[in-house]
């Protein structure tokens, strides 16, 4: 796993702003065009469309 990636659950390294990349499971989050602002040390949610676990990116 790249180390610009974090997984729903995990605790934010940094404060900023964070987009879903793809979904846990496998599944595409094509559509998940949400960004989030997330503080550090915060968790992060699960995927706001689907309401699956995701990984999330830094924008």
């Amino acid at each position: 796993m790249a180390d610009n990636t974090f997984k729903t659950g995990e605790k934010a390294p940094e404060s900023g702003e964070f987009k879903v990349d793809r979904l846990v499971d496998g599944g595409s989050a094509n559509n998940d065009n949400t960004t989030i602002t997330i503080e550090k040390g915060e968790q992060f949610p699960p995927s706001p469309s689907s309401n699956e676990a995701a990984y999330w990116v830094k924008v």
